[in-house]
C-alpha cells in the first residue's frame, strides 16, 4: 500500500451494502437537478422556437428579456437550493452513521500514525469517489427522464407543446446536475468528517466512540418505559448531531411536500379546469333571453357534440332578506340546467354544508355565490317577488365577476324549472357547448349556420388548457412521487445504520438475557422518536411555509382564494413515514436476531 489513499476504493468494496443509500440520494439529487434544468432549457427553447416560426428572426432579439427567460430559470433555482438542502441532510445522515460504525477504524488509523487532517481528507475523498459513479448514473436517469417528459408533453398533451424538442441535450442541465452532486457531497461530508477526526486512539480498543460521554449519568427513563422502549428513545436522542441529521431530514420531506402541494392549487388557480367549461358560445347580441329553447335540441342531435346546456339571466330583482338588509335591495337571477348544476358538485365549488339536491327540478331552493365578505349563510331566506326562497347552498366564489369576489352583489342560481316558474321567462340568454376531442371545423360551421343575426357565437376551442394543466400537475405530482420515495429510502437506511454503528452494543445486551423481541422494540422505540420529532419540526414549519406561499403565489393574486389546512397532503406524506419507520424496523431487527451473541460482539 503506497498510500493511505489506496484504502478507499478498498473500503468503498467493504462496505459496498452500506454505501447502497448514499450512493442512491446523491443519483436522486443529480437526477432532478439536471431533469429540471433540462426541462426548464427545452421549454426556453419551445418558446424560441414558436417565436421564430410566428414572427422571424427579429423576435429573437426580445427573447431574453422575455417573461419565459426571466421565470422559468428562477424558478429551477429555487427547486435546487431545496434539492440541494434535501440531499445534503440526506448525505450527511447517511456519511454520519457509516462513520459512527468505523469508530475503530478510524482509532486503529490514528494508533498507525495518521493525523487528523489526514482522516478528515480521507472521509471527504472517499465520499468523493462515490460520484465516480452516482453522479453519471444521475445525469443519464436525468437526460432519459427528460427525453420521456418531452415526449409525453409533444404526443400525449400537444396542444402549445407540439414544438419541444424530443432528444435535445441540455449542457446546463448536465453542468448544473454535476456540480451539484459534488457541492453536495462535500458539504454533507463536512461534518462527518470532522467527527471522524476526533476519534481517539484509545477508541480502537473499545470499537464504539458514541456512548462513552455521559456515561456516568446516563438519562434513561425506565419509569415512563420498558428498559428496551427506554434504551431505544436515549439511544435517539443522545447522539446530538444524528439525531439533528435524522430529524431535519425528515422534516424537510414534509416542508418539501406541503410546500409543492401549494403549487397544485396555484395552477387550478391560474388555470381553472371546470367540467362545465364550453368550447363553443352562442350568446344573445343584446344580453337578453331572446334564444329559442328549441336551438338546444337542435344543435344536441349534431355531429361533434357532446353535451348542450343553455343559461337564462334575470337581472336587479327586487329582493329582501329577513336577516340582513340586501345592498342596493336588488339581486341577479340565473338558471342553470340539470348538467351546469351536476358540474358544480363534480367541481367542488360549493362550501362544506351546501345541500344541492334542493335545488333540482321546480323547487323553492337556491344557490348564492359567496365570498368572505358575504353574509349570506345556508338556511338564510330571500325573497324575491311574491316567492321566498331558501339558500340551499353556496358557491365557494363568483363566478360571474372578474375577480372572484360579490363586490356586494347577491347572485343567485336557480334550476331551469324554478327560474320559468318565478319569471315566465323560457328562451335563453346564454347556450354553452362542449365538443368532440376530434369534432371538425366543418362540424363547427354547421352548428353556427343554424344561427341568426341576433346571435353572437364564439368558438373557444383554442382556449383549451388541459393539456397544460394536465402536464404542470404531473410534473408536481412526479416531484412528490420522488420526495416521497426518498423519504422513505433514507428512513430504512438511517435506521439501518444507526443499529449496525451499535451492533457491539447489540451484542453484550443479548450476552445479557435481552432476547429477540426487546430488540426490535429497542429498534423501533429508536425509529419512532427520529419519526416523531421529524413530524412535529416538519408539520409546524410546513404548514408555516405552505401559508405564506399561498399567500404570496394565490392569494395576493385571486383575493376569492382563502387557504385551509392541507388535510390530504398532510395524511398521505405522514402516512409514508410512520410506514417507512415501521418498514425500518424489520431488517436491522431481524439481521439480529439471526445473528448469534458472538457474532454481535465481534462485529467490527
Amino acid at each position: 500500500m503506497k498510500s493511505y489513499l489506496s484504502l478507499i476504493p478498498i473500503s468503498a468494496k467493504v462496505h459496498r451494502r452500506q454505501n447502497r443509500m448514499t450512493l442512491l440520494c446523491i443519483i436522486f439529487a443529480v437526477f432532478l437537478v439536471t431533469s429540471v434544468f433540462s426541462m426548464a432549457d427545452m421549454g426556453i427553447r419551445m418558446e424560441e422556437t414558436r417565436l421564430l416560426n410566428k414572427h422571424g428572426s427579429q423576435a429573437l432579439k426580445a427573447f431574453g428579456s422575455s417573461a419565459a427567460v426571466q421565470t422559468v430559470y428562477p424558478i429551477a433555482a429555487v427547486l435546487v437550493v431545496l434539492i440541494l438542502i434535501a440531499g445534503v441532510l440526506m448525505i450527511a445522515s447517511s456519511i454520519n452513521s457509516s462513520v459512527a460504525q468505523r469508530t475503530k477504524f478510524f482509532g486503529m488509523m490514528r494508533c498507525i500514525g495518521m493525523s487528523k487532517q489526514q482522516i478528515i481528507h480521507f472521509v471527504r475523498l472517499e465520499a468523493l469517489n462515490w460520484c465516480k459513479t452516482a453522479v453519471p448514473t444521475g445525469v443519464v436517469i436525468g437526460i432519459a427522464a427528460t427525453w420521456g417528459l418531452c415526449a409525453a408533453l409533444r404526443f400525449l398533451v400537444g396542444e402549445e407543446f407540439s414544438n419541444i424538442p424530443l432528444f435535445g441535450i441540455s449542457a446546463i442541465g448536465i453542468l448544473s446536475g454535476v456540480i451539484t452532486g459534488i457541492v453536495t457531497v462535500l458539504i454533507a461530508a463536512r461534518s462527518p468528517a470532522k467527527r471522524a477526526a476526533k476519534v481517539s486512539p484509545v477508541t480502537a480498543v473499545s470499537g464504539n466512540s458514541e456512548s462513552t460521554k455521559g456515561v456516568r449519568q446516563a438519562v434513561v427513563n425506565t419509569h415512563a418505559f420498558k428498559i428496551e422502549t427506554a434504551l431505544g428513545v436515549h439511544h435517539a436522542v443522545s447522539a446530538r448531531k444524528n439525531r439533528i441529521l435524522m430529524t431535519g431530514s425528515f422534516a424537510l420531506s414534509i416542508i418539501l411536500f406541503l410546500s409543492f402541494s401549494v403549487l397544485i392549487d396555484f395552477i387550478g388557480y391560474l388555470m381553472p379546469q371546470s367540467s362545465g367549461t364550453s368550447d363553443i358560445d352562442i350568446s344573445s347580441s343584446d344580453s337578453s333571453n331572446s334564444i329559442d329553447r328549441k336551438l338546444l335540441d337542435k344543435i344536441s342531435g349534431m355531429e361533434g357534440v357532446e353535451h348542450v346546456f343553455g343559461r337564462r339571466s334575470c337581472f336587479d330583482v327586487p329582493a329582501e332578506s329577513e336577516r340582513d338588509p340586501i345592498p342596493s335591495g336588488t339581486i341577479d337571477l340565473i338558471s342553470y340546467d340539470e348538467f351546469d348544476l351536476d358540474c358544480l358538485t363534480k367541481d367542488g365549488m360549493l362550501k362544506k354544508g351546501s345541500d344541492i339536491s334542493k335545488v333540482y327540478g321546480d323547487s323553492h331552493s337556491v344557490l348564492a355565490t359567496w365570498d368572505k365578505d358575504s353574509h349570506l349563510k345556508i338556511g338564510d331566506k330571500v325573497r324575491a317577488g311574491k316567492e321566498e326562497l331558501e339558500i340551499a347552498g353556496l358557491l365557494t366564489y363568483d363566478p360571474f365577476s372578474r375577480n372572484g369576489l360579490t363586490n356586494g352583489k347577491i347572485t343567485l342560481i336557480a334550476s331551469g324549472d324554478t327560474f320559468v316558474r318565478l319569471t315566465g321567462i323560457t328562451d335563453y340568454s346564454l347556450v354553452m357547448i362542449q365538443t368532440a376531442k376530434d369534432a371538425t371545423d366543418k362540424e363547427v360551421t354547421a352548428i353556427s349556420s343554424l344561427l341568426d343575426e341576433n346571435c353572437t357565437f364564439r368558438d373557444r376551442r383554442d382556449q383549451r388548457t388541459t393539456g397544460t394543466y394536465t402536464a404542470f400537475v404531473l410534473c408536481v405530482y412526479g416531484f412528490l412521487e420522488i420526495i416521497t420515495l426518498v423519504t422513505v429510502f433514507n428512513i430504512v437506511n438511517s435506521i439501518s445504520m444507526s443499529v449496525s454503528a451499535r451492533i457491539q452494543q447489540y451484542g453484550a445486551m443479548r450476552a445479557v438475557g435481552m432476547d429477540g423481541h426487546q430488540i426490535t422494540k429497542m429498534i423501533a422505540a429508536e425509529a419512532f422518536t427520529y419519526a416523531l420529532s421529524g413530524c412535529i419540526v416538519g408539520c409546524t414549519a410546513g404548514l408555516l411555509i405552505s401559508k405564506l406561499l399561498y399567500d404570496k403565489l394565490i392569494t395576493a393574486h385571486f383575493s376569492y382564494a382563502v387557504w385551509s389546512l392541507p388535510v390530504k397532503p398532510l395524511l398521505i406524506i405522514l402516512l409514508f413515514v410512520f410506514l417507512a419507520a415501521i418498514a425500518a424496523v424489520y431488517a436491522p431487527s431481524k439481521r439480529l436476531r439471526n445473528m448469534s451473541v458472538t457474532e454481535t460482539l465481534n462485529e467490527l
